[in-house]
């Protein structure tokens, strides 16, 4: 199914310039995999108040900001795609690694909240870090990397 004009621009805020169609309409759909995955962690973590579950999703939010590409990118490159008959994932630009190295601060200060004993804080920081997260999971509109294109004015700072 191809991909449409505006996943295209939302794509591109993230760092996925200069994909081909054949090559977007072929992963498009499949860059929400990381995404999600870390979605489904993060609602483990708080659903949970596991300081563990967080921190462990945060390091891994981490190697995604120091990356090209997310640790669960690797998941989809060396098994799920060779079950779905797709191309590997390109590896993310510095948009989506801003929005990873986000995701580590905001993963580690809600971990520590249920760690110290403040669940209440906790979920007051988790709900609107799964929110961010499910919105791009389901979207490709990603809150943390129009910031990335809006402090540093990145290529594809498209808004929709």
């Amino acid at each position: 199914m191809p991909v449409n004009s505006a996943v295209r621009r939302r794509l591109e805020a993230q760092g996925f310039c200069d994909l081909d169609e054949a090559t977007l309409d072929e992963v498009g759909p499949w860059l929400r995999w990381s995404p999600a995955f870390c979605t489904l962690f993060m609602v483990v973590g708080v659903a949970l108040n596991s300081s563990a579950v967080l921190w462990a999703l945060a390091v891994t939010a981490l190697l995604g900001a120091l990356l090209p590409f997310h640790p669960f990118d690797l998941l989809y490159n060396y098994g799920a795609r060779y079950l779905t008959g797709t191309r590997p994932l390109p590896h993310q630009g510095p948009q989506r690694r801003f929005a990873c190295g986000i995701a580590t601060v905001w993963l580690l200060v809600t971990g520590w909240a249920f760690y110290a004993g403040a669940p209440l804080v906790g979920y007051l920081l988790g709900a609107p870090l799964i929110l961010v997260a499910a919105l791009v999971s389901i979207t490709h509109y990603c809150i943390p990397s129009l910031i990335y294109n809006t402090l540093f004015k990145a290529r594809g700072s498209a808004s929709s």
